[in-house]
């Protein structure tokens, strides 16, 4: 029993950091050469003095780290127009080779309140139309031109500004990919502090480090966190009673549940699609094994019954199967189980073990810690062709986490003999650092879209 729970805290539990970090910042490291060009204007102010906010400073930032666009440089943009009607010269802009032109307007409305306007505009279709608005078809109904992409006005709050300018990276990043945008979303990870009476930090933040907040401090570990469906809602694993429990919480109210305090393992909590059931690993009966709880009843199933380790459970998105970490082959290896049958099913084979296995939100692939000549790295291999890809270079990478729209990867790795987080896409061609400014970050996971 005791190698058992050594092996599960390997697989499961996040060793605890000696140091403390500040704030998060994004450093890009690779891939932006393959990005696609884009046109970000600065917004035009429309009032008096210095503008209330820069929009397009975290616009440009959410894209560039999307790993799919290159905003071009302001200085060599042909001019600043603030609507389609002041670009005169569509050629110029087609010349760029950009696939959108973004501009918008800033006024103030009331006080506190602010009036944001913003057009996506494609040059090359401005070209062929000439940049007319609109014009009249055979029947001399106006007809709206297609070289605007997205047109929107929207009355802003001076304290959502940042979240406003996101949801615009949204708006822009579905408009030109077809993909939904994921830069609205936040992220949760672990912190530690030694110097803190309350060391152990669990926190919040934008998916880029911004607005970041603790959500509970402990004078023991917190680990392995886990969004609910509707982002409203952790589950995670705590020792501040002297052993492992998890506990649900709510990110808005700071309210708690204890979910599980069974003797021995209680932990890898993971929310069902539907967000009614809670995945998660328990050692009560003996050997640690998969379990389901319903959380409206309480009730346990037991999903898994192996003497060896089965660990880590991680949903589909139909909610139909479970993947999981199992030994049970040997080395650690990822299986999917139908809950329905019970039938279990060897998913991984490449590489000495690998584990951590998380699906695609579309369905088609799985994210895994991929180990091979003793070396961890992220890889996906799809469905159904079992093609593989490593898709990091870093060493001693763990904890992957997918964004909601499938774009990107952020995990757990090493950098400077310390934890860091690090963001990589899901093709492996964009891949940038998040490190602190002291200390280490570790255990992330991507909110679902909010």
């Amino acid at each position: 029993m005791k190698r058992l729970c050594m092996l599960v805290m390997a697989f499961c539990l996040l060793a605890v950091s000696k140091t403390a970090f500040a704030t998060l910042e994004i450093v890009i490291t690779e891939g932006t050469d393959s990005a696609r060009p884009l046109a970000v204007v600065p917004f035009k102010w429309l009032g008096e003095g210095e503008a209330p906010y820069n929009f397009t400073e975290v616009i440009g930032s959410d894209l560039i780290r999307s790993g799919r666009f290159k905003p071009v440089d302001i200085g060599e943009l042909p001019s600043l127009p603030s609507s389609d009607r002041e670009i005169e010269d569509y050629s110029t802009w087609a010349r760029l080779g950009v696939e959108g032109v973004l501009v918008g307007t800033v006024a103030e409305f009331a006080p506190g309140r602010y009036e944001v306007t913003y057009q996506l505009i494609d040059p090359l279709r401005g070209q062929i139309t000439g940049g007319m608005t609109d014009y009249f078809d055979e029947e001399g109904i106006v007809v709206e031109q297609d070289h605007i992409l997205e047109a929107r006005t929207s009355v802003v709050l001076d304290t959502q500004f940042r979240q406003y300018a996101h949801r615009i990276s949204d708006v822009v990043y579905e408009a030109l990919t077809g993909e939904r945008g994921a830069f609205l979303t936040r992220i949760a990870y672990v912190r530690v502090n030694p110097d803190d009476e309350l060391p152990y930090q669990l926190m919040v933040s934008d998916y880029d480090g911004e607005n970041e907040r603790p959500l509970l401090r402990s004078p023991e570990p917190l680990m392995s966190p886990s969004w609910s469906p509707d982002g409203a809602q952790l589950a995670y694993v705590s020792f501040e009673n002297g052993k492992a429990e998890i506990f649900t919480q709510n990110i808005y109210t700071t309210e708690r549940q204890l979910l599980t305090s069974f003797e021995g393992i209680n932990s890898s909590p993971s929310w069902s699609p539907d967000g009614t059931k809670m995945a998660m690993v328990l050692s009560k009966d003996g050997a640690p094994d998969i379990y389901v709880m319903d959380l409206a009843s309480r009730e346990l199933r037991k999903i898994t019954d192996h003497w060896r380790i089965d660990t880590e459970p991680s949903w589909t998105p139909d909610g139909n199967s479970l993947l999981f970490t199992s030994e049970r082959g040997g080395l650690p290896q990822i299986y999917r189980i139908d809950l329905d049958n019970g039938r279990v099913r060897r998913v991984s084979f490449n590489g000495e073990s690998n584990l951590g296995g998380a699906v695609t939100p579309d369905g088609q692939g799985v994210v895994m810690v991929n180990r091979d000549s003793g070396v961890y790295h992220i890889a996906r291999q799809d469905y159904p062709t079992g093609n593989f890809q490593q898709l990091t270079q870093t060493t001693l990478d763990e904890s992957p986490s997918i964004a909601p729209n499938g774009s990107m990867i952020i995990y757990s790795t090493t950098y400077q003999n310390r934890q860091v987080l690090a963001l990589v896409s899901m093709d492996g061609r964009f891949q940038a650092r998040l490190p602190a400014e002291r200390g280490s970050v570790k255990s992330p996971a991507w909110s679902p879209f909010l």
